[in-house]
């Protein structure tokens, strides 16, 4: 386990160094009907009627495989020429002007169904290698750990599911009325990161220690141990920063033996300097070790609170709480009820439905989320219908909305 987290903590804190941006590749628009032909042909290519000749059939299929590999680079990173052609073949095929991103998601196109699966079918980059000189607004990076858990493992498989489930993601949030996909370069980094720098719009302020403007992190999780990493690397862009913790536990107990666990992370983040003094959980419906989480500085919304209070005065308790500073906001999949999630490794009853989390979110869309996440989501444990993947994907979709919405910088 330590090993796995030494690796894990060596990645994130690379986040912050400026770079500048690749020369754009010559786009390629290839013909996308390439196997069809014509009713005619179809009938006369052969004596049986409704059946054509087998010549004809392994011809298109020939000429099917040539220019389909053609699209299948070899290389991994957006950068590469191959590559670059296929992501602005998408762009040509949908955009309403040749210079403006392609519009999200393609799940009715060709290309939906073959090729590296992203979140949303952002841009694959390998920010660490290949791709070390791309910039970007937003990483989607997924953590494949689950070596802290208490109970049910099986988080690792968290990113590929929550992926899976997001493959019908991407375009306007019809909801905040905006489109994180066109505002921002938002690049889907795998399970490997590092961090650049963009500029700066219209003479804005960074809230970040040196003044530049810093790309944002969205975890994919994992389990809950990845918080205390993120939190390590934004320390040193914004120093200690304000946690929002969206969990049916509190995570902020004692360490049994000083051993690191999904569930005491957080009294290492406040022991290390890493988190302000207003910090606050929500949806909290477990145990907590009260005086442990009272020395982290948290306040918290119970999860029954909503029956009050509703979910507006969730809403208010929270931003009351907060204020205007930065903010990592995390949520822990086990927030729902499990009749909305019950594929996570410790679910507990009561908990809130996906509509009120949703409303909960956009109520924090005018907060300066400096990183997120998305974590505790075990596959294995899913229905068949895979409705908590989808439903920690469309959180995610909801996250990357409010971050586009609300840049970090000084008002």
């Amino acid at each position: 386990m330590l090993l796995n987290l030494t690796i894990l903590f060596a990645l994130l804190p690379s986040l912050i160094r400026a770079a500048a941006p690749a020369p754009a590749a010559q786009a390629v628009f290839p013909d996308r009907d390439r196997v069809r032909h014509t009713y005619k042909e179809y009938l006369s290519g052969s004596s049986e009627p409704r059946h054509p000749s087998p010549g004809y059939k392994a011809k298109a299929a020939q000429k099917a495989d040539k220019e389909a590999s053609a699209l299948r680079a070899p290389k991994y990173g957006y950068e590469d020429a191959e590559n670059a052609a296929f992501y602005a073949m998408r762009a040509e095929a949908g955009a309403r002007d040749p210079n403006e991103k392609a519009p999200f998601p393609p799940y009715n196109t060709w290309e939906a169904y073959w090729g590296l699966k992203t979140f949303g079918h952002t841009k694959p980059v390998r920010c660490m290698t290949a791709d070390n000189t791309t910039l970007y607004d937003i990483a989607i990076l997924g953590a494949p750990f689950d070596t802290a858990t208490s109970w049910r493992p099986g988080a690792r498989f968290g990113p590929g599911g929550i992926r899976g489930g997001a493959q019908r993601l991407g375009g306007a949030n019809r909801l905040l009325g905006n489109d994180a996909f066109q505002e921002l370069e938002i690049v889907d980094c795998g399970a490997s990161l590092t961090v650049r720098s963009q500029l700066l719009k219209n003479g804005e302020e960074s809230l970040a220690l040196d003044g530049q403007h810093h790309p944002r992190v969205m975890m994919l999780g994992g389990d809950h141990t990845i918080v205390l990493p993120a939190l390590r690397a934004l320390n040193e862009v914004y120093g200690p920063v304000l946690v929002i913790h969206f969990d049916s536990h509190c995570d902020s107990r004692h360490p049994d033996k000083g051993i690191l666990t999904h569930g005491d992370y957080f009294y290492f983040a406040w022991k290390e300097g890493l988190m302000s003094e207003t910090n606050i959980h929500a949806g909290i419906r477990s145990n907590c070790d009260i005086p442990s989480d009272l020395e982290t500085n948290f306040a918290t919304v119970l999860a029954d609170e909503i029956e009050d209070i509703g979910w507006k005065g969730v809403i208010k308790r929270i931003k009351d709480r907060v204020g205007d500073s930065p903010v990592y906001l995390t949520i822990d999949i086990d927030t729902l009820d499990p009749a909305f999630a019950p594929a996570t490794g410790t679910p507990e009853i009561g908990g809130w439905t996906s509509r009120e989390m949703i409303e909960i979110l956009h109520g924090l869309k005018d907060l300066k989320i400096v990183g997120a996440d998305v974590v505790e989501v075990a596959p294995a444990y899913d229905t068949t219908a895979e409705i908590t993947q989808i439903a920690a994907a469309g959180l995610v979709f909801e996250l990357l909305s409010m971050m586009a919405l609300t840049p970090v910088v000084k008002t």
